[in-house]
């Protein structure tokens, strides 16, 4: 299966445009965003776990990375409230469930091999600091490294925002909203932009709040 596999063009999904899809799992929906392969598959996706729903347990041979949207995800670790950003390495391995039910945004088999540190950060509680690069917004960061940053942005009502991006990015709409390529994106909203791309964009007039990473595609096959 692939869906939205050529990293080299601009991909938007919006999430009221596509159903739900069941997993193998009973409880265990996804809106899948990009995706090679089958069960086993580079993915980005956003899974939604009813209440009382349970994953069986299984290894992250590629690494994992979430981010918690909405309930309270949980595993043998712990409760990981709404906000919460988690990289699990690969060949880490859990059994996540869900008892009153969560929506997730994640990403599988993405990780450099020699990536092996876990991170758990509860978002709300991070500070978003003022961007001195691009006026009208503030940033929190929740990884980096050589190959790419991951981070919460906030842009104020109306920003507008221009940014080069020569190792692709990946943006998703968390609250508010923002304009790019014509196009409106409200939370659950994916866009991807690929290396060398720039965005143009301008927040709504509410702002808005997103999760971003940038840096990754550079050496993805096309």
């Amino acid at each position: 299966m692939e869906i939205n596999a050529d990293f080299n063009v601009r991909a938007a999904v919006h999430a009221a445009d596509i159903a739900w899809t069941p997993s193998p799992t009973a409880g265990v929906e996804r809106r899948m965003l990009d995706r090679i392969g089958d069960e086993v598959a580079r993915a980005t996706s956003i899974v939604r776990y009813a209440a009382g729903s349970a994953f069986p347990r299984h290894v992250h041979g590629g690494g994992e990375e979430f981010l918690v949207l909405d309930g309270v995800f949980s595993d043998e670790s712990g409760d990981m409230p709404a906000g919460t950003y988690v990289r699990n390495p690969p060949g880490t391995a859990h059994a996540p469930y869900s008892t009153q039910g969560c929506v997730i945004f994640v990403k599988l088999r993405q990780f450099d091999p020699s990536d092996d540190r876990p991170v758990r950060l509860l978002a709300p509680g991070l500070a978003l600091e003022p961007s001195d690069d691009c006026p009208g917004t503030a940033t929190a960061l929740l990884h980096q490294d050589a190959r790419e940053t991951v981070r919460l942005e906030a842009w104020a009502p109306g920003a507008a925002i221009a940014r080069d991006l020569p190792g692709g990015g990946e943006f998703l709409a968390l609250a508010g909203s923002f304009a790019e390529g014509g196009a409106v994106f409200e939370p659950q909203d994916w866009l991807r932009l690929p290396p060398g791309a720039r965005l143009i964009a301008q927040a709504g007039p509410d702002g808005c709040r997103l999760w971003s990473k940038t840096g990754h595609l550079a050496d993805l096959p096309g």
